[in-house]
C-alpha cells in the first residue's frame, strides 16, 4: 500500500472518530459530570473510598471464582477440568480474604490501581494524540498525563497512609477525568453543525 493511502486511511479514520465523538457531544458531558461528582465524593471521604474499593474487588473475585467453578462442568477433559476448578477456588478464596482482611490487602490494591492508572493514563494520551488539532485535545492531554502521575504516587507507596492515600487519588483521578470530558464535550462543534 503506497505511504499516500496510509495517510489518506489514517485521516479518513480521524475524521470519523471526530464525527461520532461529536454525535455523542452530550454524553461526554454527562460521562464528565457523573465522574467530577464521583471524585468530589471520594475526596470527601477517602477512607471510605478506600474500603468500598477493597470490598468491591473482593465481591468481584466472589463472583468471577464462582462463575469460573461452575464454567469447569462445562469444561471437557479431567486436565481442563482440574484447571478451571483451582482457579475458581483461587479466585473465591483470594475475594473471601480481601473480604476479611481489607487492611492486609491494600498492597495487592495499591499495586493494581497504580498499573490501572497508567495504563487508563497512556490510553487518554493516546486519545488526546488522535483528536488533537480539535479544541479541548489538551484537556484529554493533562489528564492522561495525571493519570500516570496518579499511578506513580501509589507505586511510591506513601508511608503510614495507604488506606487514606488511595481514597484521595481515587477522587482525584475522577475528578480530572470528569473535569476533562466536561471541558472536551464543550469544545466540540454540535451535532447539527455537521
Amino acid at each position: 500500500m503506497p505511504k499516500g493511502s496510509d495517510q489518506s486511511l489514517s485521516n479518513q479514520l480521524r475524521q470519523d472518530l471526530h464525527e461520532r465523538l461529536t454525535k455523542r457531544k452530550n454524553e461526554i458531558f454527562w460521562t464528565g459530570a457523573a465522574l467530577a461528582v464521583v471524585g468530589i465524593l471520594a475526596l470527601l471521604a477517602p477512607a471510605f473510598t478506600t474500603f468500598t474499593v477493597a470490598l468491591m474487588i473482593g465481591w468481584v473475585l466472589i463472583f468471577a471464582g464462582a462463575v469460573t467453578i461452575y464454567s469447569a462442568f462445562s469444561v471437557e477433559g479431567s486436565g481442563p477440568f482440574f484447571g478451571q476448578m483451582v482457579l475458581g477456588l483461587l479466585m473465591l478464596a483470594l475475594g473471601v480474604y480481601l473480604l476479611m482482611h481489607p487492611g492486609v490487602s491494600m498492597m495487592a490494591l495499591t499495586i493494581m490501581l497504580a498499573v490501572i492508572f497508567m495504563v487508563d493514563g497512556a490510553a487518554q494520551l493516546m486519545l488526546a494524540f488522535d483528536v488533537r488539532p480539535r479544541d479541548g485535545w489538551i484537556w484529554v492531554l493533562l489528564s492522561g498525563l495525571v493519570s500516570i502521575g496518579i499511578g506513580l504516587l501509589i507505586a511510591a507507596e506513601l508511608p503510614d497512609s495507604s488506606r487514606v492515600v488511595l481514597g484521595i487519588l481515587v477522587g482525584i483521578k475522577f475528578l480530572a477525568a470528569g473535569i476533562a470530558y466536561i471541558v472536551f464535550s464543550r469544545a466540540l462543534p454540535s451535532p447539527s453543525a455537521n
